[in-house]
């Protein structure tokens, strides 16, 4: 009985595309994957047990046997066989593909320089009134005229050092700058203390964002006991590397970095919350616009967002560095349950053209100035920038 037993197994083994030793490893829930024939794994599996052999019953022939197509493994279709379709034979998507596929939603651009000098400031754009604020106008806030976004220059903020036109028509002026800033932000960021040098050098890549806080100034020290430190000691300076860079390019008069970092960053107002990050964004595509608050509320009336742009080229007088703008006609306030760090969102809003706003860069205009509750905002359709990095 024993020796008929195995001799069964060898001949139905022989005639499985399984070799007996692969059959005998794969598990029971795993034995369709061996490619047996239905009626061969139930034989086999019954001659295991210990009762009495059953009657083999006879095999069918191969042309009797029901056949599948076999799958389609074309891959220049561009159609997956098993796509669900709609009633009319259109491919469905799922809801964050709407109509359209990731390349048309987010074209590649061959040259984003010429496409965005072709763009317009639209700097006289009209104000865009949301439809709810029209219908209840008599309890809004009318932003004056001329307000929404307010240029400045480096040299309105550090006379008599050529600062605009050294920061404007020297590439590795600017490009060093950054990089102090970010190396010393970085360094002094109890967050990233403990990093790797592998890690700190990923995340100190040019191509990467970056973010921190602006505020220089130590605990318990000069803006506590009403004094000030003015001795230029690096030890106790927090942007060791960017003053050294600003002394380099702009003289023994320049200022500290700690002094260009919180001169710009004072400029957001009594509300400031220190929060600084530089954002690169994607440069190689066209986007859609995503409309947005940072967080919807001006402190005071008088908190702004404070933005510093860095071109990708010299002289550069264009847009694409700095975010794009709605102004609008009344105030929007974020509700008073909006948590104070989440920015305001509007999904799906879709801003007619004669409304959006793309701020200029140019000497003399390396910096905007806004209040949050004055317009929304999105990343440029099409960014042409080193970075620009935003003050809170």
């Amino acid at each position: 009985m024993a020796l008929s037993k195995l001799m069964r197994i060898s001949i139905l083994c022989a005639c499985s595309a399984t070799p007996a030793v692969g059959f005998s490893t794969l598990p029971p829930s795993n034995v369709a994957l061996a490619s047996l024939p239905s009626t061969a794994a139930t034989t086999t599996e019954l001659h295991l047990s210990d009762g009495p052999s059953p009657p083999r019953r006879a095999r069918r022939s191969s042309s009797d046997r029901p056949r599948r197509p076999p799958p389609n493994r074309s891959r220049s279709s561009g159609t997956a066989t098993r796509t669900p379709t709609t009633a009319n034979g259109e491919r469905k998507r799922a809801p964050h593909q709407f109509d359209h596929t990731k390349a048309d939603a987010r074209p590649f651009l061959d040259d984003s320089a010429t496409f965005v000098k072709e763009q317009s400031p639209n700097e006289d754009a009209p104000c865009f009134i949301f439809p709810e604020d029209e219908n209840d106008s008599s309890t809004k806030t009318e932003i004056p005229e001329g307000s929404h976004i307010v240029s400045m220059s480096l040299d309105d903020l550090f006379p008599n050092l050529d600062f605009s036109e050294k920061f404007c028509s020297t590439t590795t002026f600017r490009d060093n700058v950054r990089s102090a800033m970010r190396e010393d932000i970085f360094d002094s960021t109890p967050a990233y203390a403990g990093m790797s040098e592998k890690a700190r050098k990923m995340l100190l890549l040019p191509d990467s964002s970056l973010q921190g806080s602006w505020n220089c100034q130590k605990k318990g020290d000069a803006e506590e006991d009403g004094t000030s430190d003015d001795d230029g000691d690096n030890n106790s300076l927090r942007m060791v590397k960017l003053t050294q860079v600003l002394k380099e390019y702009l003289g023994e008069n320049s200022p500290t970095g700690d002094e260009f970092l919180e001169t710009i960053g004072n400029l957001c107002g009594s509300g400031r919350t220190t929060h600084w990050i530089d954002i690169v964004g994607i440069t190689d595509r066209k986007i859609s616009h995503s409309w947005h608050q940072d967080t919807g509320r001006s402190k005071g009336g008088d908190t702004k967002t404070a933005l510093l742009g860095f071109p990708k080229e010299d002289n550069y007088d264009g847009v694409g560095v700095f975010s794009h703008a709605v102004k609008l006609k009344y105030e929007r306030v974020a509700e008073e349950d909006h948590p104070a760090n989440e920015p305001v969102l509007y999904p799906g809003l879709v801003i007619p053209e004669e409304y959006v706003v793309r701020p200029r860069f140019a000497k003399g205009h390396e910096i905007i100035l806004f209040r949050d509750i004055d317009s929304i905002h999105s990343a440029p359709d099409v960014a042409y920038r080193a970075s620009v990095m935003r003050f809170m």
